[in-house]
């Protein structure tokens, strides 16, 4: 392949972050004699992209492979991308510099809604054709995975395949296909045909879009255009998740980059249920790795990165069954040595005292917990199983223990929320300042510091609430000032998320496949990096939307029947759709659904459908308001229960 550096290296002068692009970081895999190539990228700058695990984890599995070899690449910030096209240069890989194009297979993935114009700036910049039908038998094949996925329609023509769940296996394994038939001289069709038969890839080129009409009376928006196809494509699991060690090789960066630490995932998996939330669904069942395999994990990793901050990454890191005996055990070996140990995922019902003194170690930031509605009605109709009692308690315990910052996180917009729900976030929030201030000593209240923070409310695929349609933005805003001036404290800083930007979020996770000319109309009208707010092009996306002839207030804001066949229901979790109806009239009830790793089975269907089951190191201990749930084996079956 082509070294294009000596090309490149003149242009980093002038370029912001010029360590961006360097090579040879400590940690980079190499593998010259390999006859086959990935290119694994993130649709977006190295700072981002390089703390992803995914992006990690994939480029490892792939380097296992014998004669496959893996790199990276990112996405240029945007003065280095318009510097590239003047000067003819294409989107380069890390390691070797040369031009993505060249790869044999490229994986873009797809980590929010906001990097959809990313993902055609990085195949247009890299020279690749926008279009998979318009690419040629030499061309590199272009799949995608990565929580978008769920929806892939949106995306559907600029992409030869997506990989549908997770990638440890799945991956190694379409990528064996491609290298083998290429290499056996089959057409990319055939390639691509044979792809399409493999559980867990989806190649939307073999599915027919349908009508709203044939897809409602039909149960599905696609139609196989050939026999022998999935009609419903389920997701791959990694089952060896839980022995798997929690200790890769990491890359340390030459730069700074999003969450600049040791990144240790303890487990995979949430059963909690937030009606919300989508990486609660499309990650089940449970899977936790043993204490002493994170322990192990932790301190081989801390010594061959040097790394003095290690994070516990998960959904929920505090449910761990042996997260006291893995806080224990960390904080005995790294005291003295200026380690922090982080649990970024902390739950309110399981942070007491003793959690706040283990998490505590030696080092305090701030301390982030999510209550996400102002009112116990509203947190039922969530199922966030979590109460006023519990955020206090957690509190106290905290600023009892030395924390002295903290934010609460909360949502805009959620279903059946009323003026009342808006007032309790400001109700709460005060009454959370005072706890605070209370566990503090006097002499050291004034550094106390609480920031509320609100996003506004976006449907997810493949959640309970994926019916239900978001506010308009002007609703949006009378809500938000509605809170500011109910917030009576000046301690109390209230932050709020752009709700032009969630428009677009909720546009594009309930869109079908029509939604992808209006991608690529606003990436021709300039939209990029809609993720970042200085570069956020409103105007590109409306402009773009009456030229498509799409509605997006009627995709973004409409609300549907259970019964309503959405755009993605060809693409399963794992969790069934008569679940998620189910929560949505729990949720109009106000009813709650239990943790199943806490208690009785909650028959979300999953661990039927991909014949597993969660996977706990030992029994789960409840505490705080899932007292009285009792606990459960380490690994039991899922039995389906009655609607009740």
């Amino acid at each position: 392949m082509i070294d294009l550096w000596p090309r490149l290296e003149p242009l980093l002068a002038d370029a912001e972050r010029p360590a961006r692009y360097l090579n040879h970081e400590y940690g980079c895999v190499y593998k010259p004699d390999a006859d086959f190539h990935f290119c694994m990228v993130y649709p977006d700058t190295y700072e981002l992209g390089q703390a992803n695990q995914a992006l990690r984890i994939l480029v490892n599995v792939v380097n296992a492979q014998d004669g496959m070899a893996a790199e990276r690449a990112f996405l240029p910030a945007p003065a280095l991308c318009d510097t590239l096209r003047a000067e003819g240069l294409p989107l380069f890989s890390i390691e070797s510099c040369a031009p993505v194009a060249q790869f044999d297979v490229v994986g873009i993935t797809l980590p929010h809604e906001l990097a959809a114009t990313n993902v055609l700036e990085t195949l247009d910049l890299a020279g690749i054709s926008l279009h998979a039908s318009k690419r040629d038998e030499g061309d590199p094949f272009v799949v995608a995975g990565g929580p978008c996925a769920y929806n892939p329609e949106p995306y559907a023509p600029f992409f030869d395949a997506f990989s549908i769940g997770e990638g440890e296996e799945a991956l190694p394994e379409g990528l064996a296909l491609i290298k083998r038939m290429r290499s056996q001289g089959a057409l990319r069709a055939d390639i691509l045909r044979a792809l399409a038969r493999m559980p867990g890839w989806y190649v939307p080129s073999f599915y027919r879009w349908r009508s709203e009409d044939e897809a409602q009376d039909g149960g599905s928006w696609i139609e196989p255009v050939e026999e022998g196809l999935p009609t419903v494509i389920e997701k791959r699991l990694f089952t060896k998740f839980a022995e798997s060690p929690g200790w890769e090789p990491c890359i340390v960066p030459f730069t700074e980059v999003v969450h600049d630490r040791l990144n240790v995932e303890i487990l995979r998996g949430c059963a909690r249920g937030c009606r919300f939330c989508q990486a609660g669904m499309m990650y089940r069942p449970v899977r936790e790795r043993s204490a002493d395999n994170v322990v192990e994990s932790v301190v081989a990793g801390l010594a061959a990165t040097g790394y003095d901050e290690v994070s516990l990454t998960s959904l929920s890191s505090t449910d761990h069954s042996q997260i006291a005996d893995i806080l224990t055990r960390l904080n005995r070996s790294c005291d003295g040595k200026g380690v922090r140990i982080s649990v970024p995922s902390q739950r309110l019902d399981a942070f007491g005292v003793d959690m706040a003194e283990l998490v505590a170690g030696q080092k305090k930031g701030g301390l982030t917990f999510a209550p996400e509605a102002g009112t116990q009605r509203l947190r039922d109709v969530i199922n966030k199983n979590v109460t006023e009692d519990d955020l206090f308690d957690a509190l106290d315990a905290a600023f009892a223990a030395g924390w002295r910052r903290c934010k609460l996180y909360f949502m805009i917009g959620l279903p059946t929320e009323t003026d009342d729900d808006i007032k309790g976030i400001a109700s709460l929030a005060q009454r959370a300042y005072d706890r605070m201030k209370a566990a503090t000593p006097p002499d050291q209240r004034g550094g106390l510091r609480l920031s509320v923070s609100c996003a506004l409310f976006v449907p997810k695929a493949q959640t309970p609430f994926q019916w239900d349609g978001q506010i308009t933005p002007e609703e949006a805003l009378r809500r938000v000032q509605l809170l500011r001036r109910s917030v009576k404290y000046k301690a109390v800083d209230v932050h709020w998320h752009d709700s032009a930007t969630s428009f677009v979020e909720a546009v594009m996770s309930r869109a079908g496949r029509e939604a992808a000319a209006w991608v690529e109309a606003a990436w021709r009208r300039g939209a990029r990096f809609d993720a970042w707010s200085e570069c956020f092009n409103e105007e590109a996306w409306h402009t773009a939307a009456d030229e498509v002839g799409i509605d997006l207030e009627a995709i973004a804001q409409t609300s549907y029947p259970s019964t309503r066949v959405m755009p993605w229901a060809h693409v399963s979790t794992g969790v069934s759709e008569r679940f998620l109806a189910r929560e949505r009239s729990r949720a109009e009830a106000g009813r709650t659904t239990p943790d199943c790793t806490f208690g009785a089975c909650s028959a979300c269907g999953v661990c039927q459908a991909l014949d597993a089951d969660n996977e706990l190191a030992q029994p789960r201990e409840a505490s705080g308001s899932n007292a009285g749930g009792g606990a459960v084996a380490p690994a039991r079956r899922c039995e389906e229960a009655p609607d009740a």
